[in-house]
């Protein structure tokens, strides 16, 4: 209960309470995928819109499905599947800290630079902590407003992934 808690307890900025902003690693930048190389045993699909040559399948079909609509979609201009990537959200569950790996980074065409981290899931019985975790990620970088807009999304079948990424690119 502290934990659903203390996740809900935002800054009244209305108010004029400083909003909440990302404690940056201190000891690398900015995350970039120019370096990414690793090796993996699982499947991997081409791609096109990722300067990364592939996907990495952790589903059978679901998260294919989901990258060939990112890599065909006429507002993508960019994406990669966070896989080897080190990007990870951090939570708390039972009072132990964790990292939320989500499938997805997608950056938008259009101005200002907009990315979407979407999840393609099924069900998780920790989904509600995570996407609390990540929304309040997005929510404190957008609020240090250094790397353009963020923003999360969450795909619960292939036919989902489509329509966020049309919501997310009509967003402001």
């Amino acid at each position: 209960m502290i934990e659903r808690l203390v996740g809900a307890i935002k800054p009244d900025t209305s108010s004029g309470e400083a909003p909440e902003i990302p404690r940056y690693e201190s000891s690398r930048g900015p995350g970039s995928t120019a370096e990414v190389d690793f090796w993996t045993s699982r499947e991997v699909r081409e791609v096109v819109h990722s300067h990364l040559n592939y996907v990495v399948a952790d589903t059978r079909q679901w998260e294919q499905s989901a990258a060939y609509v990112i890599d065909t979609h006429k507002r993508v201009e960019g994406f990669v599947k966070n896989a080897g990537l080190g990007f990870a959200i951090p939570y708390l569950d039972n009072g132990e800290p964790h990292d939320y790996v989500p499938d997805f980074i997608i950056r938008l065409r259009g101005e200002p630079t907009r990315y979407l981290i979407l999840e393609s899931k099924g069900f998780d019985p920790l989904m509600e902590v995570k996407q609390q975790a990540a929304i309040r990620w997005v929510n404190a970088v957008q609020a240090d407003g250094s790397y353009g807009r963020w923003y999360y999304a969450m795909a619960r079948k292939p036919e989902d992934v489509r329509t966020r990424i049309e919501e997310t690119a009509l967003l402001e």
